[in-house]
Formats: C-alpha cells, structure tokens, sequence
C-alpha cells in the first residue's frame, strides 16, 4: 500500500456527446470524465486538465485509491480508463470506478523488475532479458493494493521463464489470471540467448584465442 494521499476536484456535468466533451476540452481546459460501479449510477464529471496531468506524472495514482471530491460528497474511485492522445498533452477522457473498503475488485498494477543488470543469466551467462508483460492484473480490497510488485531477477539463469505463479504477492493481493487455473500461468519475463550467439560460449572463447 503505498503512503501517497491523491485527492482531484472534480465537477457534475450535464452536457454529453463528442461536442459537449470538445467544448469542455478546449474552451475550459477540462476534462470530461465518469464515475460508475458499486449501487450508484454512472455519474459524468469534469476534472480540471492541469491538476489531472499533474497527478498523472506520478505512476501510483495509476494503482491507488483516489479521493474525488465532488460537490459536498466524496468517493473513493481508481482510474480505471484513460483516453489521451498519443504524442500530445491531450486527455480526451477518464473512467474511475468507485471501490468499497469491504469489497475486492480488481486492477491492474505496474511490474518492477529488479537486478536486471546483475541477474545470473545476463551477467555470468551473458543472456538478454525480454519481458513478456510489464503489469499484472490484481483482485485485493482497497486497503491491500499495492503500488507496484517486485520482480526479482537476481537468481534467474539462462533459458530460465519466470511466470505469474513465481511472483511474491503482497498478503491480501491474487492474480486473476492463475484464479481461471493453471493453464493462465502466464510468462512474465525469461532470459534467453542473444541473437548469434552461441550454443558454447566457451568454444566461441577458444575460437577468439586461437585467432
């Protein structure tokens, strides 16, 4: 859980349509926005652009609970969708999804992978590192989500596949992949062979000293 507070002010709106949500964007610098789940309706918002790109630059407002203020209630909601554009600082929309402290619901949250450089199949058997997703999809309650999980490649050899079931998952924290059984044991990241390189690396190291 991590020990950031993030808070957005956010606005009812009535407008809808592709040209409510433009004049929004570029006559008042908002973004239009909507707020669902639990036993309320769809409840469509504006947020103000420049204290939305500013969280944004954070990468755990992406998994963590957020209090959106709207008039005199508050809700507690992650982003669950976000719609920009892909070269400009342009946000056409943003879903959140209100949570409940007693119910799990799931998301998705960034990997951390770690001692890439010096993991055993890169540094003593010169292998490269590709990584096969780079978030995981979680089901926990709101008071379990964790900012990011930790990969450890420290141990990892060469030819070597880490999958979902051999991630350390904070207590309270399950994949939903492995929830749908075994066969959703996905790969998450493996060490393999450099292009051309090859099968004996210490063959290819005689080859060299023999020239």
């Amino acid at each position: 859980m991590s020990d950031n507070d993030f808070t957005l002010n956010a606005s009812l709106r009535d407008d809808a349509g592709k040209g409510a949500s433009r004049r929004l964007r570029r006559e008042e610098g908002l973004v239009p926005a909507i707020v669902y789940g639990g036993r309320k309706k769809p409840q469509p918002v504006s947020l103000k652009f420049n204290e939305l790109i500013h969280q944004l630059e954070n990468e755990a407002f992406y998994s963590h609970i957020i209090t959106l203020k709207v008039g005199d209630s508050d809700e507690e909601v992650i982003l669950k969708d976000l719609q920009r554009h892909p070269s400009k600082a342009i946000i056409y929309h943003a879903d959140f999804l209100r949570v409940s402290k007693t119910k799990k619901f799931t998301t998705k949250v960034p990997l951390h992978f770690i001692n890439e450089t010096t993991a055993k199949g890169v540094k003593v058997q010169g292998g490269v590192i590709s990584h096969n997703m780079t978030e995981l999809e979680i089901s926990c309650l709101p008071g379990d989500l964790p900012e990011f999980i930790e990969v450890d490649l420290a141990e990892v050899e060469l030819g070597q596949i880490v999958h979902i079931s051999d991630l350390k998952l904070p207590k309270g924290v399950e994949s939903v992949a492995l929830s749908h059984g075994e066969d959703h044991d996905l790969p998450v990241v493996n060490i393999h062979k450099a292009k051309g390189a090859s099968d004996d690396s210490a063959s290819e190291s005689e080859e060299a000293g023999e020239e």
